[in-house]
C-alpha cells in the first residue's frame, strides 16, 4: 500500500492505541514493521492478522495482487520484525508457512473471511501466510503507557476490545441459524460449524490471555501492591475471588468451544463471561488505579 494511504492508518492506531474509526473500525489490526530487503530501512506497514495461541498470522494478500508485498519480501530477506498491537510493542520472529500447515491456516482464515479466498482466485501466486512469534522475555513486551495506572486501563481495554471482536464474530458466524432443521443432532453439528474454526481459536487465544493475566496479577502485582498499600487488603481479595470465578466462566467457554453443541450455548457463555469480567474491570480500575496515581 502506498505510504500516503498507510500514514494516516499508522497515526491513528497508534494514537488511539489500536482502536480504529472509519473503515477499519472493529478490524483485527496490527503494525509491522520490517527491514527493507534492500535498503536495510525499516518500513512500517498496518497489516490484518488472525491470533493462533502463541504465535499471530498474518496473510501477504495485497489484495490479490500477482506481487508479493513489500513487507513479505522484506520478512523473507530480515525475519526479525517488530510488531504493534496497540497495548504492546515487541520483536517478533516471523516463519513463512509451507505445506499443510499453511493450507490449515489459510482454510481456517476464509471460514473467518471469504475475502480471502476472493484474493486467492485472483492471482496464479500460492499467498503466503506468516507465523510472527514473540521474542519478548517474561512477559508480552513493552505496554503502550506513561504510568502503571494507565498500563492497568491500556491492558483492561484491550481485553474488553477483543471479546467485544469476538461476540461480533460470534452474532455474524451464526447469522444463517435457522430453525427448519427437522434432524435434532445433525442440526446441532452443522450450526456449531457455522462458528468457524478461526472463531473458536479467537475465542481461546481470548481465554488464555486472561488467564495468564490474572495470574500474572495473583503473583506479582497483587503482593507488591499488598506490600506498599496494607488497606487495600479488602479489594485484593474480592479480586482474587473474581479471579476464581471469571476462572470457572472461563472454563465453561473452552467446554462449549470444544464440544459440539448448539450456538445458544456459546452465546450464552460469552454474554455470562462478558458481564463478568466488565464488572471485574471496572471494580480493579475503581480500587488500583488511584493508588497507583498516588
Amino acid at each position: 500500500m502506498p505510504h500516503d494511504f498507510n500514514q494516516p492508518i499508522i497515526d491513528e492506531f497508534r494514537a488511539n492505541k489500536g482502536r480504529m474509526t472509519g473503515y477499519f473500525e472493529g478490524a483485527r489490526l496490527l503494525l509491522l514493521t520490517t527491514t527493507g530487503a534492500r535498503t536495510g530501512t525499516p518500513h512500517t506497514t498496518p497489516v490484518g492478522y488472525l491470533p493462533d495461541g502463541d504465535r499471530v498470522l498474518v496473510i501477504a494478500s495485497a489484495a490479490g495482487s500477482d506481487r508479493h508485498p513489500d513487507w513479505f519480501r522484506n520478512l523473507v530477506a530480515h525475519p526479525q520484525v517488530t510488531v504493534e498491537s496497540g497495548v504492546f510493542t515487541y520483536e517478533a520472529r516471523a516463519d513463512v508457512l509451507t505445506g499443510e500447515d499453511r493450507d490449515e491456516v489459510f482454510a481456517r482464515a476464509v471460514e473467518a473471511d471469504p475475502g480471502w479466498a476472493a484474493y486467492q482466485e485472483k492471482t496464479e501466486r500460492i499467498i503466503p501466510v506468516v507465523a510472527l512469534h514473540s521474542l519478548a522475555q517474561g512477559g508480552p513486551g513493552t505496554i503502550n503507557a506513561t504510568s502503571f495506572g494507565e498500563a492497568i486501563k491500556v491492558v483492561h481495554d484491550a481485553f474488553r476490545h477483543e471479546l467485544a471482536l469476538i461476540r461480533g464474530e460470534l452474532n455474524k458466524g451464526t447469522a444463517t441459524d435457522t430453525d427448519t432443521d427437522t434432524d435434532a443432532e445433525a442440526g446441532t453439528g452443522a450450526e456449531f460449524s457455522t462458528l468457524g474454526a478461526q472463531l473458536r481459536v479467537n475465542c481461546l487465544t481470548f481465554c488464555q490471555g486472561l488467564h495468564n493475566h490474572h495470574t500474572g496479577e495473583d503473583t506479582v502485582l497483587f503482593p507488591l501492591i499488598a506490600e506498599r498499600h496494607p488497606g487495600s487488603d479488602a479489594a485484593l481479595t474480592r479480586l482474587r475471588e473474581e479471579h476464581e470465578q471469571i476462572a470457572t466462566l472461563v472454563d465453561a467457554l473452552r467446554e462449549t468451544l470444544t464440544t459440539p453443541t448448539d450456538p445458544a450455548t456459546t452465546r450464552a457463555e460469552v454474554d455470562r463471561l462478558t458481564v463478568a469480567l466488565e464488572a471485574h474491570l471496572a471494580y480493579e480500575e475503581q480500587e488500583l488505579i488511584p493508588l497507583f496515581d498516588a
